[in-house]
């Protein structure tokens, strides 16, 4: 099978657009150059607009299983791709967690079946995510995990969490973490901060988060481990982070588009779609998570995709759940938002959903060039559309950014060589 696509531009690697076709068979690019002929491909018009690498998302939930009225395998999967994700890493807070060999073979083969775009699955750091007992590493990494995480909640333990690092290093394996002191949260809902005080809401203190990657990347480096931080939210945070790179540790980092975008001051009233774990921090944290992006600090760009059903939402913002979708809107919030404020260029912010993130966890993906596979999306630069939570493929529909307006929506998503969205369709 060919599929070949015509009148596209592409990023060159000076940043520059170049018309190109590109020619795909089976699953991979054969051939990108000015002008291609090939009487058995199909063809598709790219109708002059970008064509890019398809988006690669290292956290993300899917909610399969146990969770199925929030967020299925197959909805979350077409949620990215509609927002031109061709590869997601899905958290393990999935009730049963695929702790066990078993479990993890389980979920694996129901990705197989279900998934619209490739999945990766995390494999948790401990059994139940409890912090009491550490998986089985080789087991979950032999049966498909390609990372180890106890997302959601922090390893509280230094103790266990340096002995996960020493197995994870013996075995090549990453250590991805949530950032989080129990004894640090003080039943906290949202930022300890200026409009935590104005609302009379608990507050969680930016240390809450600091002072655990602090501690681990101490760790990893005595455990000789790639550590990785969730979500990172916080001055402080940046800038331990920084003094660890520094140093020499092996640590990376990823920001989410709400934590770039949206600050404290954003908040409207108590909107419970404003509420999200990291919470929105201060306008200081906001602009360090930017510099700490464009100094090379934080290593890419992760959406956090979490879906939660209206009822769970409508609770009020201290019982509410944490926890905001993001695969269907990253892309155009960050570009209309970020490089076409030219706080990033348009080849930096692809490079943030695309090649830092395959470098980060070593993956084939995320480039477009003769012999990669063909993960693409095609996005029109120009055209200007309204967020509409009603139009999301995601089960879930809570978002801060309903009704922003935005530029450069996906319109066509090509996974492994086939199509997977496009625009107009309503099933694939």
């Amino acid at each position: 099978m060919q599929l070949l696509i015509k009148n596209v531009k592409v990023l060159t690697n000076n940043g520059q657009l170049e018309e190109k076709e590109v020619l795909i068979e089976e699953n991979k690019i054969v051939k990108v150059s000015k002008s291609i002929s090939s009487e058995a491909a199909e063809i598709i018009d790219g109708k002059g607009q970008l064509l890019l690498p398809g988006f690669i998302d290292a956290h993300i939930h899917l909610r399969e299983p146990g969770g199925e009225h929030k967020e299925t395998i197959e909805t979350g999967t077409l949620a990215a791709a509609r927002g031109g994700f061709t590869t997601v890493a899905a958290m393990p807070n999935t009730r049963p967690v695929p702790d066990t060999k078993e479990g993890m073979t389980w979920l694996v083969n129901r990705i197989e079946e279900k998934g619209h775009v490739r999945v990766l699955p995390y494999g948790s750091i401990t059994i139940r995510q409890a912090g009491k007992e550490l998986t089985d590493f080789e087991g979950l990494k032999e049966a498909g995990a390609f990372a180890l995480t106890d997302d959601g909640v922090g390893v509280q333990s230094a103790g266990m969490m340096y002995e996960a690092m020493k197995k994870a290093a013996a075995i090549n394996i990453p250590i991805v973490a949530h950032c989080e002191d129990n004894t640090l949260i003080y039943k906290g809902s949202v930022h300890d901060g200026k409009y935590s005080r104005e609302q009379g809401l608990n507050g969680i203190p930016s240390v809450c988060e600091a002072v655990h990657i602090a501690r681990d990347v101490l760790l990893a480096e005595a455990a000789g481990c790639h550590y990785h931080v969730c979500h990172v939210s916080t001055k402080e945070s940046v800038r331990v982070i920084r003094d660890a790179k520094k140093a020499g540790i092996n640590v990376t980092a990823e920001v989410t588009p709400h934590h770039l975008l949206l600050s404290e001051d954003d908040i409207k009233g108590q909107d419970t779609s404003f509420k999200m774990n990291p919470p929105l921090r201060a306008k200081e944290d906001q602009q360090a998570l930017i510099e700490g992006l464009l100094d090379g600090t934080i290593d890419f760009i992760a959406t956090d995709h979490a879906p939660h059903t209206e009822e769970e939402k409508s609770v009020g913002m201290e019982r509410a759940p944490f926890g905001i979708v993001g695969l269907e809107t990253a892309f155009p919030l960050l570009y209309t938002n970020l490089v076409e404020k030219n706080v990033l260029t348009l080849a930096q912010l692809v490079e943030f959903l695309t090649e830092k993130v395959a470098s980060v966890f070593n993956l084939p993906y995320g480039t477009l060039e003769e012999g990669a596979i063909a993960d693409l999306t095609l996005v029109n630069l120009t055209e200007e559309e309204k967020i509409d939570p009603n139009e999301f493929l995601s089960k879930g529909r809570n978002t801060p950014f309903k009704d922003w307006t935005c530029k450069g929506w996906p319109v066509m998503t090509i996974a492994n060589g086939k199509r997977v969205w496009e625009k107009g369709s309503v099933t694939v």
